[in-house]
């Protein structure tokens, strides 16, 4: 039963549409997805920057979604690809890393040449 199918934390699925104002090496993440794969970064800076007195008080504020997450969210976002993975990964190129940005939405963007 456990050996088709297992549970991987911080990894989200979703639709992949296409977003022709991307560029090549960028994907498009919704908010939804982008909080869930970042939440230790975020927690991380409201803590740093003194938004939140500790991680009880981070993760309410992740959960509420205050405004000042998207900017913390952009910052943490600069710095850390993701890995997408469409299914079957038959060769190397079945994952890919792209730089995220934040797009509105459930689907996930990528320009239409990947």
């Amino acid at each position: 039963e456990t050996l088709l199918g297992k549970r991987v934390d911080y990894s989200g699925r979703s639709v992949i549409v296409v977003g022709p104002s991307l560029s090549l090496h960028r994907c498009g993440l919704p908010r939804e997805i982008a909080i869930e794969l970042f939440q230790p970064f975020l927690i991380r800076g409201l803590i740093r920057k003194h938004l939140a007195l500790n991680l009880g008080v981070a993760k309410t504020q992740i959960q509420e979604k205050e405004p000042i997450l998207w900017q913390i969210l952009q910052e943490v976002m600069q710095g850390h690809p993701v890995l997408l993975n469409r299914a079957p990964t038959l060769h190397r190129l079945g994952i890919q890393a792209f730089q995220p940005v934040l797009v509105e939405g459930r689907a996930i963007c990528l320009h239409p040449l990947v």
